[in-house]
């Protein structure tokens, strides 16, 4: 069995409660100050880590695993804390680190690209996707990562581990964290001891947009199936890396770019080839019908899809 979560990029708000609820029930102790396991970026953007769309990782054609960079403290962004006192009077904006802050979580928050009036952004939350094929587990020399039987949650073994930090370098998504406090590295548990009693994880069930649905993979029933399995519209990210990720993500839909005279057009704003690089070849496809759908839902006819999107009813979203 195969836990799994899908995200509605076209519900986001990018408010971050998702990422308030991770971080304030996970990772408040030493040496995970500087670690998100859950964040929503802003895209296009740079990402969190800085740069880790572009670091060659996950797994070649061969099926073997490449080791690309180590990110820096820098390229999460080193955690500092405002002076509040200081920035209302003009003077002392920060303290700490000892350097003017360059980057952090969210730096390129809201700015996205394009010109206006076709400028464009939209969110993109992240976390751990539990890979079927998990490149942190295969980069391993210590066999500290493993993947449980009963639910597919990718874990680390803290009595294995001794931060060689391999799995880092081979996760093409920068989801595992070196903890610098115990050396050894941490990451996204998929709140496996709230879904042991049934209870959703933390950023699913804190969504204030019902933006994520949570179910396993195989339950015919559960809305996770209905939305990747059978109406095809949820989608990975950037499933060319080879780890068959258990997060997907419902792509977004775009606003018409305008012409010279401030008409709009039949073309995306947001390009469809901007979409691809992030969820593959099947986004224009997935699109469609979710267009499809709601063309119907909006002429009063029944649509399966647009009653789980809606997500009328909140317990309906989760099938622990």
């Amino acid at each position: 069995m195969q836990i799994a979560m899908v995200i509605d990029l076209n519900k986001c708000i990018g408010c971050q409660t998702c990422t308030m609820a991770c971080k304030t029930q996970w990772t408040l102790e030493k040496g995970r100050e500087y670690m998100y396991w859950n964040n929503v970026e802003t895209m296009p953007g740079k990402g969190y880590p800085k740069g880790y769309m572009d670091m060659n990782t996950g797994f070649n054609e061969n099926k073997e695993v490449v080791l690309g960079p180590l990110p820096s403290l820098v390229d999460y962004g080193k955690p500092w804390e405002f002076n509040y006192g200081g920035f209302i009077e003009g003077k002392n904006k920060v303290i700490g680190p000892e350097e003017v802050p360059l980057w952090g979580p969210n730096w390129d928050e809201e700015v996205g690209e394009g010109d206006y009036p076709n400028n464009f952004y939209f969110y993109l939350p992240r976390l751990c996707n539990h890979c079927t094929d998990p490149a942190c587990l295969a980069a391993c020399s210590r066999k500290a990562i493993y993947k449980r039987k009963e639910d597919g949650i990718v874990l680390v073994d803290l009595e294995k581990c001794r931060g060689y930090r391999d799995c880092v370098e081979a996760c093409p998504y920068k989801k595992v964290y070196f903890n610098t406090y115990l050396k050894k590295v941490e990451k996204c548990i998929m709140c496996f001891p709230r879904l042991e009693k049934g209870i959703p994880s933390a950023c699913a069930r804190q969504c204030v947009g019902r933006a994520r649905w949570q179910s396993y993979l195989e339950d015919k029933e559960g809305p996770v199936h209905k939305l990747v399995k059978v109406w095809k519209v949820a989608l990975p990210l950037m499933p060319e890396k080879g780890t068959s990720p258990n997060v997907f993500y419902i792509p977004p839909f775009s606003p018409p770019a305008f012409d010279r005279d401030g008409r709009p057009t039949d073309k995306p704003r947001i390009p469809v080839s901007y979409l691809k690089r992030l969820f593959g070849d099947d986004v224009e496809n997935a699109l469609n019908i979710l267009k499809e759908e709601i063309n119907k839902k909006s002429n009063g006819k029944p649509s399966g899809l647009m009653d789980i999107l809606i997500a009328y009813r909140h317990k309906d979203m989760f099938k622990i």
